[in-house]
């Protein structure tokens, strides 16, 4: 049976491929909605009294296709709608600033199929013509497609991991496979992954490799012998190949070892064996001379024979984790530190959740803290707020804060620094809040001196705490704007404003390069938040953490893991 990822993707996917036909924003509104409220969900889709037609805003017709895509896990009318629309139509969803609608109209208008027919009709100089669209958005699609050709298809952190866990709970529930891991550049946790490598333990290769060819989604069997099993894996969004190796027990450390990486680190690491007169692979380590070969129970095993501190798998990638003692290596990141979340948004902006929802998954959480930063007043797009709203939405959290015991919520505002660098609401309105946020929304390609004078201006200013998503990038969608990060580092760290590294799976911005960079200047502090419109959103503070690891933050540059008396006092020092 579909779970309700699988639901929500498919509602989405077919409200997309929908607006592509034309259909009437009615109907593709109301998939959407479904969508949501099935990803909203706190209650399982098939523990729900009533069915779907409980969750708010699905009626019969979307209750219909909800049942069809939980007893089939696929769609009728969305496998039709895949054979009339042109091939290469939902590609063109892949180009930033191109949404279905505006696709339909290039197809009804100028019959565009794919992507090689929108760039000769930019070429051609026919897309401006267009009502909506006109020369500069003319210009920006080329640009894009340029962008995206050049991109490397490499799949989001995020993805990855919903497929190979899905492998490992499926290969760890049977009893002839005794341990299975991801390894590779997935076990390191880096923001894109080519493919997935999986090690799994076993004295019985054969038949895991006969039942890993056969698991759900493999669309394609690349390899399968005794040692190692490739195959392609199909999900409704993308393919990706998965890699596993099949190893004896005994030898299951030292390969999950060898296959995490990077090759950098294990170059390194059979450098430093070589000194002791060991010789390591992915089969063992052992003495050349004599055989003598050891075996290892845990990775940290053969760090320690190597008179190695250990190192975590986000850290190897030999950047400096060889060159210090274990009292220097930075000591690691845990979600237990994570006392709470500082950027999130609710239905007073383009949140789907009230203030008291999102207070009561956090409390869930075990947080000590959130902070409702809903959006400013410009940005219309997300229904950003009104001076009275902002001041009504105060009220509700004061309110919630006398409901609830346990967890405090601030009040706060993802505000944005307007174009020319000045701030969407004047200075007495932000002093009533107890953390401000600022970022950027628009104007992306300003030039660089430009953008760089825009973001210090907010970094300066006395109210601003934090700076989010810093570089504006959508990982594998829109690149990072162009900004003097080093001004803005040396900025921050003067005037006491966090940088955010935002747990948000298509940003993951500040990334680890930048933090592990602006973390070598004294007095700079982090914020990891998830930027999280639902409850559900919350879980994405994992792969921020990730991300905060392979950049070497310890619990003591994150202001997310202050206790809140200590935060209060942070958040007070800038004001002053």
């Amino acid at each position: 049976m579909a779970d309700q990822k699988q639901v929500a993707s498919l509602l989405k996917r077919l409200a997309d491929l929908m607006e592509l036909d034309g259909e009437n924003s009615f109907k593709v509104n109301a998939y959407r909605r479904a969508a949501r409220a099935v990803e909203n969900s706190r209650v399982a889709l098939d523990a729900l009294e009533g069915g779907p037609e409980a969750l708010p805003g699905v009626g019969k017709g979307t209750a219909a296709v909800i049942k069809e895509i939980m007893e089939t896990g696929r769609l009728e009318q969305l496998e039709a709608l895949r054979q009339k629309l042109p091939k290469g139509l939902p590609e063109l969803m892949n180009i930033p600033g191109l949404g279905p609608k505006s696709i339909y109209g290039l197809h009804s208008r100028l019959g565009i199929t794919d992507l090689d027919e929108l760039e000769r009709a930019g070429e051609e100089k026919q897309i401006r013509k267009l009502p909506g669209f006109g020369e500069k958005k003319e210009k920006n699609i080329l640009e894009e497609i340029r962008r995206y050709r050049k991109r490397p298809t490499r799949h989001l952190l995020v993805d990855a991991l919903r497929v190979a866990q899905g492998f490992l709970d499926h290969l760890r529930g049977r009893e002839d496979v005794t341990q299975a891991e991801m390894a590779g550049s997935l076990r390191r946790m880096k923001e894109t992954v080519k493919d997935i490598d999986l090690v799994v333990a076993t004295e019985y290769p054969v038949e895991v490799g006969n039942e890993i060819v056969s698991m759900p989604g493999v669309s394609k069997v690349i390899s399968h012998g005794e040692t190692k099993v490739s195959v392609w894996v199909s999900t409704e969004e993308f393919e990706i190949q998965v890699d596993v190796r099949l190893v004896p027990p005994e030898q299951f450390i030292t390969t999950l070892h060898h296959f995490t990486g990077s090759k950098e680190h294990n170059v390194r690491i059979r450098q430093r064996a070589k000194e002791f007169g060991w010789k390591v692979s992915e089969y063992g380590i052992y003495d050349p001379d004599t055989g003598k070969e050891l075996t290892l129970d845990r990775e940290e095993a053969l760090y320690h024979q190597l008179q190695l501190p250990y190192v975590i798998p986000e850290m190897r990638e030999d950047r400096g984790e060889f060159d210090r003692n274990a009292s220097d290596l930075p000591k690691p990141l845990t979600i237990e530190q994570y006392r709470g979340d500082l950027h999130m948004h609710t239905r007073w902006s383009d949140g789907t959740s009230s203030v008291r929802e999102m207070a009561l998954a956090a409390q869930e959480l075990g947080y000590e803290y959130i902070c409702i930063t809903d959006h400013s007043q410009s940005l219309k797009v997300a229904g950003g707020l009104s001076v009275d709203d902002l001041r009504r939405q105060r009220e509700e959290i004061e309110k919630v804060n006398e409901e609830l015991k346990g967890i405090t919520v601030l009040s706060g505002v993802e505000m944005d620094i307007l174009p020319d660098g000045q701030l969407d609401y004047p200075d007495e309105v932000l002093q009533e809040l107890d953390l401000v946020i600022a970022s950027i929304h628009s104007s992306f390609h300003q030039d660089k001196e430009t953008m760089t004078r825009r973001i210090l201006q907010a970094v300066e200013h006395p109210c601003v705490h934090v700076i989010a998503h810093p570089t504006g990038r959508i990982i594998n969608r829109r690149d990072s704007y162009q900004v003097d990060l080093d001004e803005v580092f040396e900025a921050a760290a003067r005037t006491g404003t966090a940088l955010e590294l935002n747990a948000n799976p298509h940003r993951l911005d500040l990334s680890d390069l930048n933090i592990k960079k602006a973390k070598e200047i004294d007095g700079l502090y982090f914020s990891i938040n998830t930027d999280a419109h639902s409850p559900q959103a919350f879980h994405s503070i994992e792969l921020g953490m990730a991300t905060a690891r392979r950049g070497w933050l310890e619990a003591k540059d994150v202001i997310n893991t202050f206790p809140l008396d200590q935060l209060r006092k942070w958040l007070h020092g800038k004001k002053k």
